[in-house]
């Protein structure tokens, strides 16, 4: 399965695979995702909340699950292992990467992200449903964790410290350089020294959709990720990073791995330097 599929794609074989929208608004956008979702979804979706489908006891924004709750939550939502999934926003291609890596985060490779996300499928006149998700009956499901695709702040840590893999930051450059501030109240902006800076929609085309992949590897290049070195992703929460991952991996650079507490740890922690420029 490709990890980037179309909605000509997704039109056809609708009846066979699972959709979720996986729309996650920030703290200072007036939407909730769920709401939105019951007005007009894509037909046979449901909601699939990274705020749920995340680990209940962290202190920080929709940490990774354990393997055991994921396979309690996929199994609830009728998800087996053999279950082709796909995952779509209602702003394009933000959040939806978000469900896609942590399907793979658990081994799950029939995995794709819709490109373009509803917009462009609301914008080709393709139908919509409304009201709350059609019930589905419950699966088994067994997590496979890949913690190559996962990184903490320790990890972090030391990658700033000896190089031995780029820090590339999803967050806009006002809020990498420390000029614009952080969505989130009390935090600052600014950014990891060493990091580099690729905004996730510098990925995108002026419709919405991913760039290819040759512009995307020239996008790549340009923030100094060329393939030398491995690469740890982050952004504000470890949303938009898995944006990152999904771009490298379509442009032929090796999978990148997630740093899951991203700018909010770090920028939280009183040890951490942060940069300004």
């Amino acid at each position: 399965m490709e990890h980037l599929v179309s909605t000509e794609w997704l039109a056809a074989n609708l009846s066979e695979v699972r959709v979720f929208d996986t729309t996650k608004y920030l703290p200072n956008e007036p939407h909730d995702g769920r709401t939105k979702f019951r007005e007009a979804h894509i037909p046979g979706a449901a909601f699939f909340d990274i705020d749920e489908v995340a680990d209940p006891d962290a202190t920080l924004p929709h940490m990774a699950p354990t393997p055991a709750r994921f396979e309690r939550l996929l199994g609830w939502m009728g998800v087996g292992n053999d279950t082709p999934v796909v995952f779509y926003d209602q702003k394009g291609l933000q959040s939806s990467a978000r469900g896609w890596w942590l399907m793979r985060l658990m081994g799950h490779t029939k995995a794709a992200v819709l490109d373009g996300g509803l917009p462009k499928w609301l914008a080709e006149g393709r139908p919509v449903e409304s009201g709350e998700a059609a019930e589905r009956p419950q699966s088994s499901y067994t997590a496979d964790l890949s913690t190559a695709r996962l990184r903490g702040i320790g990890d972090v840590k030391a990658a700033l410290r000896d190089g031995s893999a780029l820090v590339l930051d999803a967050r806009a450059k006002g809020r990498f350089d420390g000029t614009a501030p952080e969505p989130r109240p009390g935090l600052p902006s600014g950014h990891m020294p060493g990091a580099a800076n690729l905004p996730f929609n510098e990925l995108f085309a002026a419709d919405g959709t991913m760039l290819p992949p040759e512009a995307l590897r020239a996008r790549f290049a340009q923030a100094g990720a060329d393939g030398s070195r491995p690469l740890i992703t982050s952004c504000g929460t470890g949303v938009t990073a898995c944006i990152l991952s999904l771009g490298a991996l379509r442009a032929g650079l090796p999978e990148p791995a997630v740093y899951d507490g991203s700018w909010t740890e770090w920028a939280s922690r009183p040890e951490t330097e942060k940069v300004a420029s």
